[in-house]
Order: structure tokens, then C-alpha cells, then sequence
């Protein structure tokens, strides 16, 4: 990957709705020649997907909490379950440590947190959590070209 390759990441990931034809301009290349180039970053998946930023306050989702959840033995592959079956959880780490995973959970309130943390522990392989509530989100962002 290139220093181009590595502008065209940081425009999209500003603005994924520019046209090739204004970031061709800035980066001086033809339209098609920046087209190959992006199809060619999603090939080799460096671009895995292109979505948009949604505000959780507007989808009344402002509540945001990290769970660190300790399991009985190796029980990722249930907890990953659990987690795709629900849009509130954001992400889902495995982690070294005193936890097994940390999940980004964001609901209506904490009655959506207690609920998620219900179903956790119907699996049967949770231990025991830890939740930690935000009380308010200073930088948020994604990966930088």
C-alpha cells in the first residue's frame, strides 16, 4: 500500500460519499485510474465495507456500557451468539485477562443493558460480569489510514 492508497482510505473514511472525480482531483489522478485502485482495496479487503455513521441519540440508543464478562472455561463461540442475535451490542472482543470478553453495548436505557445481561447468563457459561457505564464519549473513531 502506497502513500495514494493510503489518501484515498482517509477520504473515504471522512466522507465515503465523495465521487472518484473530486478525490481524483486532490489526489491528481484520472477518475478511472482512483476507481481501479479502490477496487483493488476492496479485493485485497482493506476496504471490507462501506456504511454510515448513525447518532445513537436519535435512534434513542444514547446508553453506552463496556461488559467485561468472565466464562466457565473457553465459551466465546456462545457469548458471539449471543451477541449477533442482538443489534445492541456494538462489538465483541475475546481478551486475555481477568475477563473472557469485553462487549460495546448501546440501548435505550439500563433496563436494555439488564436484559442483555440476563440472556448472558441464561447460556449457562457466564461466571459473572462487570458492566461500566458511559457517562459521556470524548473520541470515538475508527482505524487511521
Amino acid at each position: 500500500m502506497d502513500p495514494i492508497d493510503r489518501k484515498i482510505l482517509g477520504f473515504l473514511r471522512e466522507d465515503a460519499t465523495r465521487t472518484y472525480a473530486d478525490m481524483a482531483a486532490h489526489l491528481h489522478l484520472s477518475p478511472p485510474a482512483l476507481h481501479d485502485r479502490v477496487k483493488k482495496l476492496k479485493a485485497r479487503g482493506v476496504i471490507r465495507r462501506t456504511t454510515v455513521d448513525l447518532d445513537p441519540e436519535a435512534l434513542d440508543r444514547s446508553f453506552c456500557a463496556f461488559v467485561h464478562v468472565e466464562t466457565e472455561g473457553y465459551a466465546k463461540d456462545v457469548l458471539k451468539d449471543v451477541a449477533e442475535a442482538d443489534p445492541a451490542v456494538e462489538e465483541m472482543h475475546g481478551v486475555a485477562g481477568s475477563s473472557s470478553a469485553i462487549l460495546k453495548v448501546r440501548t435505550r436505557d439500563a433496563a436494555g443493558l439488564e436484559e442483555l445481561l440476563r440472556r448472558l447468563f441464561e447460556t449457562g457459561a457466564v461466571r459473572r460480569t462487570e458492566s461500566f457505564v458511559v457517562l459521556r464519549t470524548y473520541l470515538e473513531r475508527g482505524i487511521s489510514p
